[in-house]
């Protein structure tokens, strides 16, 4: 079934320095219908105030995707990786058996608001790891561009299930194909703009979990920003 992630409905944290929306169950949020689909676990839309973030925690057994909107984040982990991360870079950290890390808002001035993404691997274990790239330019990729993958190559980000997660950047008026492949689930999130589905009108925030059935094409009233995830059963 299709079945809409209504942004008004997602999950809200409040702790001053960080505002905090869940499409999934996530922290103090719990839904029992929002617990992820598939391998995707978390979709979080992060805004931190300047000069704050999150101290070192650790993490484990998850990818685990940051994409920086406005502002720039600091990461720092203990494989050593000390990093800015920018509007137009998607940071790609594995987990693996255990990483530990921090992301604060690296600068005193400017809010940071960015997509936190979790995807569960297909095994459990091994080496964490760490990636960052930029991401491609709105020009060249106003229909679906792979960003990371489990079978990556090229300037894709490598993931570590049988998942694709691809970018478009739609201009007003244009149209968006969703495809589909027997076997496959697939999760799409507004991040910007505003489509048409039929009569449902879709904006940032919103997700759409789509199962066996077709989803209809999406007519882009304003530009957009849209991920997908196509990820196995």
């Amino acid at each position: 079934m299709i079945l809409i992630h209504e942004a008004m409905n997602r999950g809200h944290t409040d702790m001053g320095w960080l505002k905090s929306e869940h499409s999934f169950s996530f922290g103090g949020f719990l839904d029992p219908t929002r617990m992820g689909y598939a391998n995707l676990r978390v979709i979080n839309e992060d805004r931190i105030v300047p000069g704050a973030g999150f101290g070192e925690h650790a993490h484990d057994n998850m990818d685990i995707l940051t994409l920086v909107l406005s502002g720039t984040l600091k990461h720092e982990d203990t494989l050593g990786n000390v990093v800015t991360i920018a509007p137009g870079e998607v940071q790609l950290m594995s987990a693996g058996s255990g990483i530990r890390h921090s992301e604060m808002n690296a600068s005193d001035a400017e809010a940071a608001h960015f997509l936190q993404i979790w995807l569960i691997p297909d095994q459990r274990g091994g080496a964490p790891t760490y990636q960052q790239a930029a991401l491609p330019p709105k020009d060249s990729a106003q229909d679906w561009t792979v960003i990371a993958s489990g079978n990556a190559n090229g300037k894709a980000l490598k993931l570590l299930s049988d998942t694709h997660v691809s970018m478009a950047y739609p201009r007003e008026g244009m149209t968006t194909h969703l495809p589909r492949q027997p076997g496959r689930r697939y999760f799409m999130q507004i991040v910007e703009g505003l489509a048409m589905v039929d009569e449902e009108r879709l904006g940032a925030g919103d997700g759409v979990q789509i199962g066996e059935e077709a989803m209809p094409d999406l007519q882009w009233v304003t530009d957009g920003q849209v991920l997908l995830f196509d990820m196995q059963r």
